[in-house]
């Protein structure tokens, strides 16, 4: 188990991911709801979510940060995997801030920008998504954050310490 911020011995990261996930998702589609509609409600809801997402997302990104680079051995595939997971939620995280900063001076306007909220938010969900993808492969193929069984233990410290030690075959305990 490579997680070193933990929570009554679970890792927080991954506690705290469906956050800025969820605050992200209702962004774009309140945008798209404005950008169909043109109420302004929704322009003011995706407002709000875009500014909790980037809260909670730098929230989130600090347990993962430190567990990358204190917890993930340099030699293990995890360590690759966790670099583009964290490049990528950083690019939606500088995505999500330049629209918070760009729409919260538009708040009270009467016909705010349509367009652009929703495109940078629509890129930033296709980057999270993407280091979801990753931090699945992290989860699942490199058990970060996963206690595994005593039996497991140690060809899993084999195959950090060995990398180029074959990875077992599909329902074949690692």
């Amino acid at each position: 188990m490579y997680s070193r911020i933990k929570l009554f011995g679970h890792p927080v990261h991954p506690m705290l991911v469906a956050y800025p996930i969820a605050l992200y998702t209702s962004t774009v589609v309140a945008y798209l709801a404005y950008l169909i509609g043109g109420d302004t409600f929704w322009f003011k809801i995706a407002v709000v979510a875009n500014i909790a997402g980037v809260i909670m997302a730098a929230v989130t990104a600090l347990p993962g940060f430190i567990d990358w680079a204190t917890g993930i051995p340099s030699a293990s595939p995890a360590k690759a995997h966790g670099l583009i997971h964290l490049l990528l939620n950083v690019g939606a995280l500088v995505l999500f801030l330049i629209n918070a900063i760009w729409h919260t001076g538009q708040f009270l306007a009467p016909a705010p920008d349509r367009v652009g909220g929703f495109i940078l938010s629509l890129i930033g969900v296709g980057l999270t998504v993407g280091a979801g993808f990753l931090g699945w492969t992290m989860i699942q193929r490199d058990h970060v954050g996963v206690d595994p069984l005593p039996s497991t233990r140690y060809r899993e410290r084999e195959r950090v310490e060995r990398p180029d030690m074959e990875a077992p075959e599909r329902g074949v305990p690692a």
